[in-house]
């Protein structure tokens, strides 16, 4: 169709994320190479919900910037507000995304840790 296909962005929201969260967890959690992981009172995250806005289309080759910010923080969830820019600052996509902590041993949602919450004051 020569364009980007929505499921695209979906991806390109994800590194975002992923991008953050190895910034926001440096010096605090392990690195997760081999033989470390995550201690077991840190949560899971998953997402609970996304949105996508088409402004413009984009195409195979074109270089685009993810723009991340916070925009909300419950209890125990948090949404981020993207932008998709090309490299001439034109906007492409503006989307949503919720995350939920979730104790996957409990199959349920768990309140946003205290020392978690801190990090965010750092965006």
């Amino acid at each position: 169709m020569g364009h980007v296909n929505n499921a695209v962005y979906l991806t390109y929201l994800e590194q975002a994320r992923l991008a953050q969260w190895r910034a926001l967890r440096l010096g605090r959690l392990p690195s997760n190479a081999p033989g470390e992981s995550v201690p077991d009172d840190v949560p899971g995250v998953i997402l609970a919900r996304a949105e996508i806005d088409d402004k413009r289309p984009a195409h195979y080759g074109d270089v685009l910037e993810v723009r991340i910010g916070l925009a909300a923080m419950g209890r125990t969830s948090f949404t981020y507000e993207y932008e998709i820019v090309d490299a001439q600052g034109q906007l492409v996509v503006t989307a949503r995304s919720v995350q939920v902590m979730y104790d996957y041993a409990a199959g349920r949602p768990v309140p946003i840790p205290a020392a978690m919450r801190g990090w965010f004051d750092t965006l």
